[in-house]
């Protein structure tokens, strides 16, 4: 894998060490991939702190999921940069349709992992690659999911993918997590995806530029670090995990934004 495929290690392995505490996410799935894969991480990406806030986003985009699934129980979901996640497993609304993608040395492992169903397949999907994303299925409706991606391609690239995305589905629901400018610039000297050697990254301060001219909107912002799940910690650990990542700071660097179409 390259580097930035080997980021996906860092959630995985937030979501096995909180699974394992039973708290804020089941994920056996997780707790089963990292035993085999067990990949070398080290510095901040094995922090616990890490790990729950990690666990914290994943959960955040479980929920939206299953919501967006009860309003369009019909939808396509379709998870681009899905690494070894198991949302698939732990979204139990009923699905009709549910497609995990990634690139092709990703989908090679995932395959070790998951077994492909009527409801449920992988796609071999670059998503800088507007021609590759072109093969995704058309459906009535799209429900995206976009989780520790977007910064990876750039302002171009993004506004591209959107575009195919909104060509194949006439009703499309996204949410994705986004870097700003200053979190991008400030990630080159502090971010765990360093540990695996990835320091390019890009942000966005106005959603606008990348969604111009296309039949999408902004509709709400969400946070990673909801109340309801930082309560399942302990005192002592959510006053200081309310210090890290539930302040005006954390905003000004990484977001969690829903989109829609118009």
């Amino acid at each position: 894998m390259n580097e930035v495929n080997k980021t996906l290690f860092i959630p995985l392995y937030g979501k096995a060490a909180v699974s394992k505490k039973n708290i804020i996410l089941k994920d056996p799935q997780a707790e089963k991939i990292w035993h085999k894969e067990a990949f070398p991480l080290h510095g901040k990406s094995k922090s616990k702190w890490l790990a729950y806030n990690m666990a914290m986003r994943a959960r955040v985009f479980d929920d939206w999921t299953e919501k967006m699934l009860k309003t369009y129980p019909d939808a396509t979901v379709v998870h681009i940069g899905c690494g070894l996640d198991s949302r698939c497993l732990r979204v139990k609304a009923p699905c009709l349709h549910w497609l995990d993608c990634d690139l092709p040395d990703v989908i090679n492992v995932r395959k070790m992992y998951y077994q492909e169903n009527d409801t449920y397949h992988m796609m071999s999907i670059d998503a800088s690659d507007p021609a590759k994303v072109q093969s995704l299925p058309e459906n009535r409706c799209g429900i995206i999911i976009l989780e520790g991606l977007s910064m990876y391609l750039s302002p171009s690239q993004l506004h591209n993918l959107f575009q195919v995305l909104s060509e194949k589905y006439d009703t499309l629901s996204v949410l994705m997590d986004i870097y700003t400018v200053f979190g991008a610039k400030a990630s080159k000297y502090k971010n765990p995806i360093n540990d695996v050697g990835v320091t390019k990254v890009y942000g966005i301060d106005d959603i606008d530029e990348i969604i111009n001219g296309l039949p999408l909107s902004f509709t709400k912002e969400y946070s990673f670090t909801p109340d309801y799940l930082i309560n399942e910690l302990d005192f002592f650990e959510r006053m200081i995990f309310k210090l890290l990542f539930q302040n005006s700071f954390y905003r000004k660097i990484y977001r969690l934004i829903e989109l829609s179409s118009k």
